[in-house]
Protein backbone atom coordinates (compact mmCIF):
# COMPACT_ATOMS: atom_id res chain seq x y z
CA UNK A 1 0.00 0.00 0.00
CA UNK A 2 1.40 3.56 -0.51
CA UNK A 3 0.02 6.73 0.12
CA UNK A 4 -0.49 8.99 -2.47
CA UNK A 5 -1.45 12.53 -0.95
CA UNK A 6 1.57 14.14 -3.16
CA UNK A 7 3.10 11.39 -4.01
CA UNK A 8 3.94 10.98 -7.98
CA UNK A 9 1.99 9.46 -10.61
CA UNK A 10 1.36 5.40 -10.20
CA UNK A 11 3.01 5.54 -13.46
CA UNK A 12 6.49 6.33 -12.07
CA UNK A 13 8.73 3.77 -10.17
CA UNK A 14 8.82 4.57 -6.76
CA UNK A 15 10.63 2.79 -4.26
CA UNK A 16 10.76 3.14 -0.18
CA UNK A 17 14.11 2.69 1.22
CA UNK A 18 16.31 1.75 4.47
CA UNK A 19 19.62 1.47 5.97
CA UNK A 20 21.52 -1.61 4.82
CA UNK A 21 24.85 -3.24 6.11
CA UNK A 22 26.17 -1.21 2.41
CA UNK A 23 24.20 1.11 2.07
CA UNK A 24 20.33 2.04 1.43
CA UNK A 25 17.85 -1.02 0.29
CA UNK A 26 14.60 -1.50 -1.03
CA UNK A 27 11.91 -1.79 1.46
CA UNK A 28 9.00 -1.43 -0.13
CA UNK A 29 8.44 -0.34 -4.49
CA UNK A 30 5.29 0.27 -5.95
CA UNK A 31 3.58 -1.76 -9.12
CA UNK A 32 5.62 0.26 -11.38
CA UNK A 33 8.78 -0.57 -10.28
CA UNK A 34 8.23 -4.01 -9.51
CA UNK A 35 7.61 -4.67 -13.27
CA UNK A 36 11.19 -2.48 -13.91
CA UNK A 37 12.39 -5.28 -12.26
CA UNK A 38 13.67 -3.59 -8.58
CA UNK A 39 12.96 -6.52 -5.69
CA UNK A 40 13.20 -5.85 -2.15
CA UNK A 41 16.28 -6.03 -0.54
CA UNK A 42 18.55 -4.96 -3.60
CA UNK A 43 20.86 -2.20 -2.72
CA UNK A 44 19.48 1.40 -4.06
CA UNK A 45 22.22 1.59 -6.29
CA UNK A 46 22.36 -1.06 -8.43
CA UNK A 47 18.35 -0.53 -8.79
CA UNK A 48 19.07 2.74 -10.20
CA UNK A 49 21.40 1.24 -12.89
CA UNK A 50 17.99 -0.75 -13.79
CA UNK A 51 16.10 1.96 -13.58
CA UNK A 52 17.51 5.31 -13.99
CA UNK A 53 13.80 7.38 -13.50
CA UNK A 54 13.46 5.64 -10.15
CA UNK A 55 12.62 7.67 -7.20
CA UNK A 56 13.76 6.83 -3.39
CA UNK A 57 11.93 7.76 -0.38
CA UNK A 58 12.82 6.86 3.01
CA UNK A 59 10.03 4.22 4.75
CA UNK A 60 8.90 4.98 8.15
CA UNK A 61 8.22 1.69 9.55
CA UNK A 62 7.29 2.67 12.65
CA UNK A 63 4.63 4.72 11.54
CA UNK A 64 3.84 2.36 8.45
CA UNK A 65 2.88 -0.22 11.46
CA UNK A 66 0.76 2.15 13.12
CA UNK A 67 -0.94 3.57 10.10
CA UNK A 68 -1.86 -0.11 9.45
CA UNK A 69 -3.34 -0.41 12.94
CA UNK A 70 -5.42 1.92 12.52
CA UNK A 71 -6.63 0.87 9.06
CA UNK A 72 -7.35 -2.50 10.57
CA UNK A 73 -10.08 -1.21 12.98
CA UNK A 74 -11.09 0.81 9.62
CA UNK A 75 -10.91 -1.77 7.26
CA UNK A 76 -13.96 -4.35 9.84
CA UNK A 77 -16.63 -2.29 8.16
CA UNK A 78 -16.29 -4.98 5.73
CA UNK A 79 -15.97 -7.89 8.14
CA UNK A 80 -15.39 -8.21 11.82
CA UNK A 81 -12.12 -10.47 11.22
CA UNK A 82 -9.32 -8.40 10.56
CA UNK A 83 -5.83 -8.32 11.55
CA UNK A 84 -2.36 -6.82 10.10
CA UNK A 85 -0.35 -8.96 7.84
CA UNK A 86 3.51 -8.49 8.93
CA UNK A 87 4.00 -4.87 7.87
CA UNK A 88 2.69 -4.32 4.79
CA UNK A 89 -1.03 -5.24 4.27
CA UNK A 90 -3.86 -6.44 5.58
CA UNK A 91 -5.70 -10.07 5.77
CA UNK A 92 -9.66 -9.84 6.22
CA UNK A 93 -11.95 -12.99 6.50
CA UNK A 94 -14.71 -12.57 4.36
CA UNK A 95 -16.53 -15.12 5.24
CA UNK A 96 -20.22 -14.60 4.60
CA UNK A 97 -19.57 -11.08 4.31
CA UNK A 98 -19.11 -10.65 0.45
CA UNK A 99 -23.00 -11.21 -0.59
CA UNK A 100 -23.59 -8.00 1.55
CA UNK A 101 -22.12 -6.19 -1.24
CA UNK A 102 -22.99 -7.92 -4.24
CA UNK A 103 -20.51 -10.86 -4.49
CA UNK A 104 -16.62 -10.44 -4.05
CA UNK A 105 -15.56 -8.90 -7.44
CA UNK A 106 -18.46 -6.10 -6.45
CA UNK A 107 -16.45 -6.20 -2.58
CA UNK A 108 -13.33 -5.33 -4.17
CA UNK A 109 -14.28 -3.01 -6.32
CA UNK A 110 -15.93 -1.29 -3.06
CA UNK A 111 -12.77 -1.45 -1.02
CA UNK A 112 -10.90 0.12 -3.88
CA UNK A 113 -13.04 2.80 -4.15
CA UNK A 114 -13.11 3.09 -0.53
CA UNK A 115 -9.15 2.96 -0.18
CA UNK A 116 -8.98 5.33 -2.68
CA UNK A 117 -10.73 8.12 -1.02
CA UNK A 118 -7.98 7.82 1.54
CA UNK A 119 -5.52 8.05 -0.63
CA UNK A 120 -4.15 4.60 -0.74
CA UNK A 121 -3.55 2.75 -3.98
CA UNK A 122 -3.95 -1.06 -2.54
CA UNK A 123 -3.56 -4.50 -4.79
CA UNK A 124 -6.14 -6.99 -3.67
CA UNK A 125 -7.05 -10.55 -3.66
CA UNK A 126 -9.59 -12.65 -2.62
CA UNK A 127 -8.75 -16.55 -2.34
CA UNK A 128 -10.19 -19.71 -0.33
CA UNK A 129 -5.96 -19.76 1.79
CA UNK A 130 -4.45 -16.75 3.28
CA UNK A 131 -1.23 -18.15 1.57
CA UNK A 132 -3.28 -17.91 -2.09
CA UNK A 133 -4.41 -14.38 -1.36
CA UNK A 134 -1.12 -12.99 -0.22
CA UNK A 135 1.14 -14.09 -3.11
CA UNK A 136 -2.33 -13.00 -5.98
CA UNK A 137 -2.59 -9.79 -4.18
CA UNK A 138 1.50 -8.95 -4.31
CA UNK A 139 2.69 -11.10 -7.58
CA UNK A 140 -0.86 -11.11 -9.31
CA UNK A 141 -3.43 -8.77 -10.97
CA UNK A 142 -4.40 -5.73 -9.39
CA UNK A 143 -7.16 -7.85 -8.73
CA UNK A 144 -8.34 -10.86 -8.52
CA UNK A 145 -11.15 -13.54 -7.57
CA UNK A 146 -9.43 -17.27 -7.01
CA UNK A 147 -12.12 -20.05 -6.37
CA UNK A 148 -10.59 -23.61 -4.76
CA UNK A 149 -10.59 -25.62 -7.60
CA UNK A 150 -7.93 -23.06 -9.38
CA UNK A 151 -5.19 -22.78 -6.68
CA UNK A 152 -2.73 -24.57 -8.14
CA UNK A 153 -3.35 -22.86 -11.70
CA UNK A 154 -3.38 -19.57 -10.69
CA UNK A 155 -0.09 -20.10 -8.06
CA UNK A 156 1.48 -21.91 -10.99
CA UNK A 157 3.38 -19.12 -12.78
CA UNK A 158 3.75 -16.91 -9.59
CA UNK A 159 7.07 -16.36 -8.41
CA UNK A 160 8.23 -18.49 -5.17
CA UNK A 161 8.55 -15.40 -3.46
CA UNK A 162 4.85 -15.35 -3.16
CA UNK A 163 5.10 -18.29 -0.61
CA UNK A 164 5.93 -16.26 2.12
CA UNK A 165 9.94 -17.70 2.32
CA UNK A 166 12.79 -16.37 4.01
CA UNK A 167 15.78 -15.08 1.81
CA UNK A 168 17.95 -17.72 2.18
CA UNK A 169 15.41 -20.06 0.91
CA UNK A 170 14.50 -18.20 -2.06
CA UNK A 171 18.18 -17.88 -3.50
CA UNK A 172 18.24 -21.95 -2.60
CA UNK A 173 15.43 -22.38 -4.91
CA UNK A 174 16.15 -20.28 -7.66
CA UNK A 175 19.89 -21.80 -7.40
CA UNK A 176 17.86 -25.08 -7.90
CA UNK A 177 15.84 -23.66 -10.89
CA UNK A 178 12.33 -23.53 -9.27
CA UNK A 179 11.82 -19.84 -9.99
CA UNK A 180 7.68 -20.40 -10.01
CA UNK A 181 5.59 -22.01 -7.78
CA UNK A 182 3.95 -24.11 -10.50
CA UNK A 183 7.98 -25.53 -11.28
CA UNK A 184 8.10 -25.95 -7.16
CA UNK A 185 4.42 -28.40 -7.67
CA UNK A 186 6.62 -30.77 -10.47
CA UNK A 187 9.26 -31.41 -7.80
CA UNK A 188 8.50 -34.93 -6.55
CA UNK A 189 7.63 -34.47 -2.76
CA UNK A 190 9.58 -36.61 -1.08
CA UNK A 191 12.80 -34.93 -2.36
CA UNK A 192 11.77 -31.31 -0.97
CA UNK A 193 10.64 -33.34 2.49
CA UNK A 194 14.65 -35.05 2.49
CA UNK A 195 15.68 -31.02 2.32
CA UNK A 196 13.72 -29.12 4.23
CA UNK A 197 12.73 -31.78 6.76
CA UNK A 198 13.77 -29.69 9.61
CA UNK A 199 13.50 -26.14 8.42
CA UNK A 200 10.82 -23.84 9.87
CA UNK A 201 7.90 -22.01 8.30
CA UNK A 202 9.11 -19.65 6.89
CA UNK A 203 11.86 -21.99 5.23
CA UNK A 204 10.11 -24.90 4.17
CA UNK A 205 8.26 -24.29 0.69
CA UNK A 206 5.96 -28.06 1.47
CA UNK A 207 4.43 -26.14 4.31
CA UNK A 208 3.83 -22.76 2.88
CA UNK A 209 2.09 -25.02 -0.27
CA UNK A 210 0.15 -26.43 1.77
CA UNK A 211 -0.88 -23.32 3.72
CA UNK A 212 -1.35 -21.74 0.36
CA UNK A 213 -3.86 -24.92 -1.24
CA UNK A 214 -5.54 -25.18 1.61
CA UNK A 215 -4.23 -28.40 3.03
CA UNK A 216 -2.61 -27.08 6.00
CA UNK A 217 -5.10 -24.88 8.00
CA UNK A 218 -4.09 -21.18 8.63
CA UNK A 219 -7.06 -19.37 10.28
CA UNK A 220 -7.48 -15.18 10.54
CA UNK A 221 -7.22 -15.07 14.31
CA UNK A 222 -8.27 -11.50 15.55
CA UNK A 223 -7.29 -9.61 18.39
CA UNK A 224 -10.58 -9.87 19.49
CA UNK A 225 -13.68 -11.97 18.92
CA UNK A 226 -16.58 -10.53 16.70
CA UNK A 227 -20.08 -8.87 18.16
CA UNK A 228 -22.44 -11.68 18.34
CA UNK A 229 -24.93 -8.80 17.82
CA UNK A 230 -24.26 -5.83 15.38
CA UNK A 231 -26.09 -3.49 13.53
CA UNK A 232 -24.90 -0.89 10.58
CA UNK A 233 -26.04 1.52 8.35
CA UNK A 234 -24.31 2.33 5.06
CA UNK A 235 -24.69 6.24 4.51
CA UNK A 236 -24.90 6.86 0.60
CA UNK A 237 -23.55 10.39 1.42
CA UNK A 238 -20.93 11.50 4.56
CA UNK A 239 -22.73 12.98 7.60
CA UNK A 240 -21.54 15.01 10.72
CA UNK A 241 -24.24 14.08 13.32
CA UNK A 242 -24.95 10.52 13.70
CA UNK A 243 -28.06 11.02 16.47
CA UNK A 244 -30.40 10.71 13.69
CA UNK A 245 -30.01 7.06 13.30
CA UNK A 246 -29.37 5.42 16.54
CA UNK A 247 -32.54 5.48 17.42
CA UNK A 248 -33.45 3.07 14.94
CA UNK A 249 -30.06 0.98 15.28
CA UNK A 250 -31.00 0.41 18.74
CA UNK A 251 -34.51 -0.73 17.77
CA UNK A 252 -32.63 -2.96 15.68
CA UNK A 253 -30.24 -4.39 18.01
CA UNK A 254 -32.66 -4.54 20.95
CA UNK A 255 -35.42 -7.00 17.98
CA UNK A 256 -32.56 -9.31 17.18
CA UNK A 257 -31.35 -9.60 21.43
CA UNK A 258 -35.17 -10.20 21.99
CA UNK A 259 -35.50 -12.51 19.33
CA UNK A 260 -32.45 -14.57 20.74
CA UNK A 261 -33.82 -14.06 24.57
CA UNK A 262 -30.72 -12.21 25.32
CA UNK A 263 -29.86 -8.29 26.51
CA UNK A 264 -26.67 -6.35 26.75
CA UNK A 265 -24.84 -4.57 29.38
CA UNK A 266 -22.88 -2.58 27.14
CA UNK A 267 -22.93 -0.99 23.75
CA UNK A 268 -20.20 -0.15 21.67
CA UNK A 269 -20.89 3.05 18.86
CA UNK A 270 -18.35 2.96 16.09
CA UNK A 271 -18.81 5.80 13.41
CA UNK A 272 -16.49 5.49 10.21
CA UNK A 273 -15.32 8.68 9.17
CA UNK A 274 -14.00 9.37 5.59
CA UNK A 275 -10.66 9.81 5.77
CA UNK A 276 -9.86 6.89 7.10
CA UNK A 277 -10.13 7.51 11.27
CA UNK A 278 -12.35 5.41 13.62
CA UNK A 279 -13.96 6.63 16.74
CA UNK A 280 -15.68 5.14 19.28
CA UNK A 281 -18.26 5.62 22.22
CA UNK A 282 -19.14 3.00 24.77
CA UNK A 283 -21.93 3.34 27.52
CA UNK A 284 -22.75 0.92 30.16
CA UNK A 285 -25.91 -0.23 32.20
CA UNK A 286 -26.29 -1.26 35.62
CA UNK A 287 -28.53 -4.15 34.49
CA UNK A 288 -29.18 -6.28 31.96
CA UNK A 289 -31.39 -4.92 29.36
CA UNK A 290 -32.76 -4.57 25.59
CA UNK A 291 -34.62 -1.07 26.25
CA UNK A 292 -33.76 0.90 22.90
CA UNK A 293 -35.90 3.88 24.21
CA UNK A 294 -33.25 3.76 27.59
CA UNK A 295 -30.09 2.56 25.26
CA UNK A 296 -30.49 5.65 23.07
CA UNK A 297 -30.57 7.94 26.03
CA UNK A 298 -26.74 6.75 27.51
CA UNK A 299 -25.73 8.22 24.54
CA UNK A 300 -27.39 11.88 24.38
CA UNK A 301 -24.55 13.86 26.22
CA UNK A 302 -21.76 11.65 24.74
CA UNK A 303 -22.42 12.60 20.49
CA UNK A 304 -20.46 15.87 21.11
CA UNK A 305 -17.05 14.47 21.50
CA UNK A 306 -17.10 13.15 18.26
CA UNK A 307 -14.74 14.65 15.52
CA UNK A 308 -16.78 14.30 11.87
CA UNK A 309 -13.71 15.68 10.23
CA UNK A 310 -15.07 15.13 6.54
CA UNK A 311 -18.16 12.73 7.66
CA UNK A 312 -18.93 9.87 8.10
CA UNK A 313 -20.12 7.25 6.12
CA UNK A 314 -20.89 4.04 7.66
CA UNK A 315 -22.24 3.85 11.93
CA UNK A 316 -22.22 -0.01 14.03
CA UNK A 317 -23.48 -0.84 16.81
CA UNK A 318 -22.74 -3.62 19.02
CA UNK A 319 -23.83 -5.19 21.76
CA UNK A 320 -21.12 -6.59 24.44
CA UNK A 321 -21.51 -8.10 27.44
CA UNK A 322 -24.41 -10.42 26.35
CA UNK A 323 -26.42 -12.13 29.36
CA UNK A 324 -29.51 -14.63 28.87
CA UNK A 325 -32.69 -12.42 29.79
CA UNK A 326 -36.16 -13.87 30.40
CA UNK A 327 -39.23 -11.82 29.74
CA UNK A 328 -40.96 -10.59 33.31
CA UNK A 329 -43.89 -8.84 33.90
CA UNK A 330 -43.25 -6.13 36.39
CA UNK A 331 -46.70 -5.67 37.89
CA UNK A 332 -50.11 -7.23 37.61
CA UNK A 333 -51.66 -4.17 36.35
CA UNK A 334 -49.01 -3.28 34.18
CA UNK A 335 -47.49 -0.48 35.70
CA UNK A 336 -43.70 0.11 36.12
CA UNK A 337 -41.84 -0.95 38.54
CA UNK A 338 -39.71 1.22 41.00
CA UNK A 339 -36.34 -0.44 41.04
CA UNK A 340 -36.40 -0.44 37.11
CA UNK A 341 -36.87 3.10 37.44
CA UNK A 342 -34.31 3.23 39.82
CA UNK A 343 -31.52 1.61 37.48
CA UNK A 344 -32.33 3.97 34.53
CA UNK A 345 -31.51 6.97 36.61
CA UNK A 346 -28.15 5.05 37.62
CA UNK A 347 -27.53 4.40 34.14
CA UNK A 348 -27.95 7.99 32.40
CA UNK A 349 -26.24 9.82 35.65
CA UNK A 350 -23.30 7.49 34.69
CA UNK A 351 -23.20 8.20 31.52
CA UNK A 352 -23.51 11.63 31.97
CA UNK A 353 -20.78 12.18 34.86
CA UNK A 354 -18.67 8.92 34.22
CA UNK A 355 -18.64 5.38 35.28
CA UNK A 356 -17.44 6.04 38.30
CA UNK A 357 -19.54 9.27 39.83
CA UNK A 358 -22.56 6.35 40.92
CA UNK A 359 -21.48 3.95 43.31
CA UNK A 360 -23.23 1.16 44.97
CA UNK A 361 -22.63 -0.63 48.42
CA UNK A 362 -21.87 -4.49 47.92
CA UNK A 363 -20.85 -6.79 50.49
CA UNK A 364 -16.96 -7.46 51.43
CA UNK A 365 -15.76 -10.76 53.21
CA UNK A 366 -14.48 -9.51 56.79
CA UNK A 367 -15.68 -9.34 60.02
CA UNK A 368 -14.82 -5.93 60.91
CA UNK A 369 -17.77 -4.19 60.21
CA UNK A 370 -15.96 -0.90 58.41
CA UNK A 371 -14.82 -3.47 55.96
CA UNK A 372 -18.13 -5.43 55.35
CA UNK A 373 -19.15 -3.65 52.55
CA UNK A 374 -17.41 -1.46 50.16
CA UNK A 375 -18.31 1.19 47.57
CA UNK A 376 -17.42 -0.14 44.03
CA UNK A 377 -19.18 1.37 40.42
CA UNK A 378 -22.61 1.26 39.95
CA UNK A 379 -22.16 -0.35 36.42
CA UNK A 380 -19.42 -3.10 37.64
CA UNK A 381 -20.58 -6.35 37.66
CA UNK A 382 -19.14 -7.88 41.76
CA UNK A 383 -20.00 -11.24 42.42
CA UNK A 384 -21.57 -12.30 45.66
CA UNK A 385 -19.06 -12.09 48.22
CA UNK A 386 -20.37 -15.12 50.30
CA UNK A 387 -20.57 -13.65 53.61
CA UNK A 388 -22.86 -15.72 55.63
CA UNK A 389 -23.37 -13.33 58.90
CA UNK A 390 -26.61 -13.49 60.47
CA UNK A 391 -25.69 -10.54 63.60
CA UNK A 392 -27.64 -7.44 63.79
CA UNK A 393 -25.77 -4.47 62.97
CA UNK A 394 -27.00 -0.88 63.28
CA UNK A 395 -29.17 0.83 60.30
CA UNK A 396 -26.26 3.50 60.28
CA UNK A 397 -22.56 2.66 60.68
CA UNK A 398 -20.18 6.00 61.40
CA UNK A 399 -17.28 6.25 58.58
CA UNK A 400 -15.58 6.86 61.78
CA UNK A 401 -16.38 5.91 64.91
CA UNK A 402 -16.45 8.65 67.82
CA UNK A 403 -14.74 8.55 70.77
CA UNK A 404 -16.45 8.72 74.15
CA UNK A 405 -15.91 9.54 77.49
CA UNK A 406 -16.40 6.64 80.57
CA UNK A 407 -17.81 7.81 83.69
CA UNK A 408 -18.79 4.52 85.08
CA UNK A 409 -17.85 0.69 83.60
CA UNK A 410 -19.41 -2.53 84.73
CA UNK A 411 -16.46 -5.11 85.19
CA UNK A 412 -16.53 -7.05 82.04
CA UNK A 413 -19.62 -5.10 80.44
CA UNK A 414 -20.30 -2.28 78.65
CA UNK A 415 -20.05 1.43 80.76
CA UNK A 416 -22.68 2.43 83.27
CA UNK A 417 -22.87 5.96 82.22
CA UNK A 418 -20.54 7.69 79.18
CA UNK A 419 -20.71 10.97 77.68
CA UNK A 420 -20.85 11.07 74.37
CA UNK A 421 -21.21 14.69 71.54
CA UNK A 422 -21.54 16.42 75.10
CA UNK A 423 -24.36 14.58 76.60
CA UNK A 424 -24.33 12.20 79.04
CA UNK A 425 -26.09 9.08 78.58
CA UNK A 426 -26.95 6.20 80.88
CA UNK A 427 -27.47 2.36 80.21
CA UNK A 428 -30.63 0.90 81.08
CA UNK A 429 -29.97 -2.34 79.06
CA UNK A 430 -27.49 -3.91 77.21
CA UNK A 431 -26.43 -7.54 74.91
CA UNK A 432 -22.82 -8.43 74.50
CA UNK A 433 -20.48 -8.98 73.98
CA UNK A 434 -18.93 -9.75 70.55
CA UNK A 435 -15.54 -10.10 69.71
CA UNK A 436 -14.31 -9.14 66.90
CA UNK A 437 -10.49 -10.25 66.49
CA UNK A 438 -8.37 -8.30 64.48
CA UNK A 439 -7.51 -9.41 61.03
CA UNK A 440 -3.92 -10.32 61.02
CA UNK A 441 -3.71 -10.61 57.59
CA UNK A 442 -4.70 -6.77 57.09
CA UNK A 443 -3.95 -4.89 60.01
CA UNK A 444 -0.83 -3.79 61.81
CA UNK A 445 0.94 -5.61 64.18
CA UNK A 446 0.16 -4.66 67.89
CA UNK A 447 -3.93 -3.82 66.63
CA UNK A 448 -6.48 -4.42 69.66
CA UNK A 449 -9.39 -6.76 70.04
CA UNK A 450 -13.16 -5.16 69.94
CA UNK A 451 -15.39 -6.10 72.55
CA UNK A 452 -19.03 -4.69 70.65
CA UNK A 453 -21.91 -4.28 72.87
CA UNK A 454 -25.76 -3.25 71.66
CA UNK A 455 -26.95 -0.62 74.40
CA UNK A 456 -30.13 1.23 75.00
CA UNK A 457 -29.63 4.72 77.04
CA UNK A 458 -32.33 6.10 79.69
CA UNK A 459 -34.40 7.68 76.55
CA UNK A 460 -34.81 4.46 74.44
CA UNK A 461 -32.02 5.35 71.97
CA UNK A 462 -29.93 2.04 71.05
CA UNK A 463 -26.48 2.49 70.30
CA UNK A 464 -23.50 0.35 69.47
CA UNK A 465 -20.26 0.80 70.92
CA UNK A 466 -17.18 -1.17 71.44
CA UNK A 467 -14.48 -1.28 73.88
CA UNK A 468 -10.56 -1.33 72.11
CA UNK A 469 -8.51 -3.91 73.75
CA UNK A 470 -8.18 -5.40 77.18
CA UNK A 471 -6.42 -4.59 80.70
CA UNK A 472 -2.99 -6.04 80.73
CA UNK A 473 -2.98 -7.62 76.76
CA UNK A 474 0.53 -5.34 76.16
CA UNK A 475 -0.70 -3.69 73.55
CA UNK A 476 -1.18 -0.40 75.00
CA UNK A 477 -2.86 1.41 77.96
CA UNK A 478 -6.24 1.37 79.32
CA UNK A 479 -9.24 0.12 76.83
CA UNK A 480 -10.86 3.01 74.86
CA UNK A 481 -14.52 3.11 74.03
CA UNK A 482 -15.99 4.06 70.80
CA UNK A 483 -19.65 4.43 69.65
CA UNK A 484 -19.47 2.73 65.79
CA UNK A 485 -23.19 3.15 64.88
CA UNK A 486 -26.94 3.71 65.90
CA UNK A 487 -30.19 1.28 65.63
CA UNK A 488 -33.05 3.22 63.84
Amino acid sequence: MERQGDAPSDDIPLVLAREGQHGPVVHAANRTARLNGIHMGARIVDMRAICPELQVHYADPAGDRAALDRLVLWARRWCPWTVRDCDDGLILDTTGSDHLMGGESAMLVEMETQLAMLGLSAQLAVAPTWGAAWALARFGPVRSVCDADQIDIRLGPLPVAGLRLDAETLLLLRRLGLRTIGALLQVPRLALTRRFVKAGLAANPLLRLDQALGKLAEPVSSVEAPPRFRVQSRLAEPIFDPAPYLPALCEDLCAALAQAGQGCRRLHLTVYRTDGDVSHITVATSATTRDPAHLHSLFRDKLDRLNPGFGFDLITLDAAGVEEMQAVQNRLEGGADEDLQLIRLVDRLSAKFGPRAVTRPVLHESHVPERAERQVAALAAVPDAGVAVARERPLRLFDHPEEIRVLYAVPEGPPAQFVWRRQTHRVARYAGPERIAPEWWTDRPGTRLRDYFKVEDQTGRRIWIYREGLHGDGRGGDPRWFVHGCFG
